[in-house]
């Protein structure tokens, strides 16, 4: 068994760090932050000040590929997430009769939530597991590392500590790049796209007595400019969030909360949610300038280092507008505690990581990027209502009246199937053509304002 040193505390870092000690494995977690997720959870996420997660109070989507990791090897993660208010929804629970079920279907499901639930849900589980010591307000100031150049442990401003495993759950800032060129490796080799998209969001909570948001119409909706999702989460807790290029001229102004809640009310979801008179809960809160990046510890030549993996943003850090992170993150926290004893400081295991890593992860992170550049260019352009943007519109508003196409698409959405596979299905194809042959004319309809009255809307 091996001895796995965690930099980072974040889901990425706390999921490793259990998962490794459930698979027999020691860990340490060294977190720079002085304290961890309690169960307060308002209090934790309105007030706790967190300037290294900038992220935290952000919406976050729990997709069916983070829910199983939980479900499957995290149970007691899952059920007390639940007993803090997190619920779940089906993807196929769009349509007010059930279709038969499939086998996949049960993979599927939304767990619907604030970060700081499933956050306090892992700290938890931490608290009561013998394996595992939690360094608190002792962040990692660099890396050990012997001849090769392979890492052996991580220093702090207390000394130094040994292990057989270092993990990078810092995030994309985290400083691991620098501590590597320090000792003399050759620099990861990083893959970055800019996306070109600023969010807004504002949290709010349904009135006493209403548990549940309206089920229609459809969370995310957008137009040629603009765009606005919501986010239902734990107890009564939901977030509207607005979205733009970030050169839009109207960017600003949707940090105020008349404005803002004037847009939203101009798109469908954001309308029927705050019809609701829901009970604002912060500010409205911005946030931009968010790259896809992948980074990778190994070049042409073989791994720059052997010891340390990355998990979490530190390896792939992807725009929210898929919710494909957590997911991400969970699955590469159990690569790493299902391996750590296999030789994790030789050449082979880093090897094998990047593969695994360039097998699973890559090619949503790709998907990642091919989305977000069809939302910046058409943003941007302001257009986009033919070729493939037009299919793909087709393909959305079709699976809204067709089981097996909404099917074909969650499987997407949920990280169980590629895009490539579940929508090249011949009976997809076949439906969503067929819907397309019966509406010739069609055109992707923008929903919500025209770019007239979006500006009138934005002049506050």
């Amino acid at each position: 068994m091996a001895h796995v040193l965690v930099v980072g505390g974040g889901v990425g870092g706390l999921a490793t760090a259990l998962l490794a000690a459930r698979h027999g494995h020691t860990a340490e977690l060294f977190e720079r932050d002085t304290r961890a997720p309690g169960t307060a959870l308002d209090r934790d996420f309105f007030g706790w000040r967190r300037p290294a997660v900038p992220q935290a109070t952000q919406p976050h989507a729990l997709l069916g590929a983070a829910r199983n990791v939980l479900r499957d090897d995290l149970p007691d993660v899952h059920a007390e997430m639940l007993r803090l208010g997190a619920r779940e929804r089906h993807e196929l629970d769009w349509f007010d009769v059930r279709p038969p079920a499939r086998p996949g279907d049960e993979d599927l499901v939304m767990l619907q939530a604030r970060r700081i639930v499933l956050e306090s849900a892992l700290a938890t589980a931490l608290r009561g597991e013998p394996g595992v010591v939690t360094r608190y307000g002792e962040p990692v100031t660099g890396l050990t590392t012997a001849p090769g150049i392979r890492v052996t442990g991580v220093t702090t401003s207390s000394g130094a500590y040994q292990g057989d495993l270092v993990v990078d759950a810092g995030g994309r800032r985290g400083g691991v790049e620098r501590w590597l060129a320090a000792a003399g490796c050759r620099p990861p080799v990083v893959e970055r796209h800019r996306t070109g998209l600023a969010y807004f969001c504002r949290w709010y909570r349904l009135p006493a007595g209403l548990t549940e948001g309206p089920r229609r119409p459809w969370t995310v909706t957008g137009g040629a400019f603009a765009g606005c999702a919501v986010f239902p989460a734990d107890n009564r807790v939901f977030a509207v969030t607005l979205f733009v290029h970030t050169e839009d001229t109207t960017r600003s102004a949707l940090r105020h909360p008349a404005v803002f809640e004037a847009a939203a009310r101009a798109f469908p979801p954001g309308a029927a949610w705050l019809a609701l008179d829901a009970e604002p809960l912060s500010d409205v809160l911005a946030t931009a300038s968010l790259d896809n990046r992948w980074s990778s510890l190994v070049d042409e030549r073989g791994p720059v280092v052997t010891g340390l993996v990355p998990v979490g943003d530190a390896v792939a850090h992807t725009n929210p507008t898929l919710g494909q992170g957590t997911s991400l993150a969970l699955w590469a926290a159990r690569r790493v505690a299902r391996t750590a004893g296999d030789d994790p400081g030789s050449p082979r295991f880093a090897d094998e990581y990047h593969d695994w890593a360039v097998r699973t992860l890559k090619p949503w992170f790709d998907y990642q990027v091919v989305a977000d550049g069809a939302i910046g260019e058409r943003f941007a352009t302001r257009a986009g209502r033919a070729g493939t943007a037009r299919e793909v519109a087709a393909l959305f508003e079709c699976a809204l009246e067709d089981p097996e196409v909404m099917r074909a698409r969650a499987r997407v959405r949920h990280l169980a199937d590629p895009p490539a596979r579940a929508y090249a299905d011949p009976q997809v194809r076949a439906r969503v053509a067929r819907w397309l042959a019966e509406r010739p004319d069609y055109a992707p309809n923008a929903v919500g304002p025209d770019r007239a009255e979006w500006e009138k809307l934005t002049a506050g």
